[in-house]
């Protein structure tokens, strides 16, 4: 008998196989079946997006963020990644019987943070409780709403060859944080989240938008995950240099003595955006303007061979093929 597990929430390839067999099979309409981080909705002369999210991270609080502020980052940056102005959020709370009140206090004061921070409001929410050992102390479920910028026309189907990939900044800290956070790992740098919104940031994009091709946020499953989704049964493929991906010194040495990949660990503060070649340079300008883009860079292209694949040229002159993550590198990390 078949069942669910871990991995197919882990944003690989178990994942994204359930998603297609069950729930866009069941389910399919055109707004699902694009796959988005959001759906945009026609609602009169307005372009809506409308986009939801269920926050299980295990520890709740960790170096860099907590639940609550991941909640409210997460939705956030995926309505700003569809080309969107976030507005408003609903947070629903599942709670165990027998959470301490001060902990509960604690993540609803780092959403009242994180939405200033992020200049949205809460504006309507839910609360259950249920038994102890019924839900790990808290899980939230957050939903966005948001406004369409203008001249913004994201999809992967504007991709031509030669568009250049950029991504936001270093990769790995949220996995790495959390890890440690988790295992009780003491190391003499101690990696803090990436945990952020990415809505102050692409702002900045606007005056590009007719050259920003696609945008996402490489949370679970990582960079390699997520540039595996863009070239997913299209007829591009995608080669990126492994000297130009940004990997702090820190999360590095923490994936190397653990034996974990940075390029398939989660953030939660990033963005890879896929842009024209004659506005890459400028992009990069915007984004390194920016205290969240300072350590952005150009890490590839798009590219007319390798159809539906993504490859690595490696620092010794080699070329090493980039699959989606197939199964759990690390359970409950948003």
């Amino acid at each position: 008998m078949k069942r669910v597990t871990l991995s197919h929430g882990s944003g690989g390839r178990l994942m994204h196989d359930l998603i297609k067999g069950l729930f866009i099979k069941e389910l399919k309409n055109p707004f699902l079946s694009k796959l988005d981080d959001g759906a945009c909705l026609n609602i009169g002369r307005e372009k809506i997006l409308f986009t939801t999210d269920s926050y299980v991270v295990n520890p709740i609080f960790f170096a860099g963020g907590d639940i609550g502020s991941l909640s409210i980052y997460g939705t956030v940056n995926d309505l700003s990644v569809c080309g969107a102005r976030p507005l408003f959020i609903s947070v629903g709370l599942i709670i165990e019987d027998g959470l301490e009140m001060k902990i509960l206090e604690r993540v609803t004061k780092s959403i009242k943070t994180a939405t200033r921070l992020a200049k949205v409001n809460v504006v309507t929410g839910d609360m259950k409780v249920v038994e102890k050992g019924m839900c790990d102390k808290i899980f939230i479920n957050t939903s966005g709403v948001g406004r369409r910028l203008e001249n913004f026309n994201l999809s992967l189907d504007n991709v031509r060859t030669g568009d250049q990939i950029i991504i936001s900044g270093s990769i790995g800290r949220h996995g790495v944080s959390i890890l440690s956070s988790r295992e009780g790992f003491e190391f003499d740098n101690k990696v803090k989240s990436d945990c952020a919104p990415l809505n102050g940031l692409l702002s900045r994009m606007g005056g590009l938008s007719g050259e920003i091709r696609f945008m996402r946020d490489p949370t679970r499953g990582g960079l390699a995950t997520t540039l595996n989704e863009f070239v997913e049964g299209r007829r591009f493929g995608i080669v990126i240099d492994e000297g130009e991906i940004p990997v702090s010194g820190p999360v590095k040495s923490v994936c190397e003595l653990l034996g974990f990949d940075p390029l398939y660990m989660a953030n939660e503060g990033r963005v890879v955006i896929i842009v024209s070649k004659k506005a890459s340079k400028k992009a990069l300008s915007l984004l390194k303007n920016h205290p969240q883009g300072k350590g952005a860079r150009i890490i590839g292209e798009i590219v007319n061979g390798y159809k539906g694949k993504v490859c690595l040229k490696t620092e010794t002159g080699g070329l090493r093929l980039l699959k989606m993550l197939a199964s759990e590198q690390l359970p409950r990390i948003c």
